[in-house]
């Protein structure tokens, strides 16, 4: 049985990886402030605010970080997609939080 070896360069990201962990960094708050507050029903403090700006903060950098690893043809493309789908899920989360808040 012939064996096929590929031979590559390519190597994983340490940006890439930062980028995938930072955006299960803002997802994983997220969902702890959306659930605290249905426990509390709505009435929280404001830390929590807080904790939204932060993921805001590390939503962006991590896209940031994603995008630009992402267009490197040198790295793999599995950690810069990941943390390119993660770190907008959480930016359109918080869109979403936003655009529910204004309305009541």
């Amino acid at each position: 049985m012939k064996r096929k070896y590929i031979y590559t360069d390519k190597r994983h990201s340490n940006r890439a990886v930062m980028s995938a962990i930072l955006g299960i960094i803002s997802n994983g708050s997220l969902a702890a402030v959306i659930y605290l507050s249905f426990q509390k029903n709505g009435e929280v403090p404001h830390g929590y605010g807080v904790t939204g700006v932060l993921a805001v903060l590390y939503s962006l950098v991590g896209l940031g970080m994603g995008v630009v690893t992402v267009r490197d043809k040198t790295y793999y493309r599995l950690f810069p997609w990941l943390g390119i789908l993660l770190n907008t899920l959480a930016l359109g989360i918080l869109a979403l939080i936003i655009y529910l808040a204004t309305m009541v």
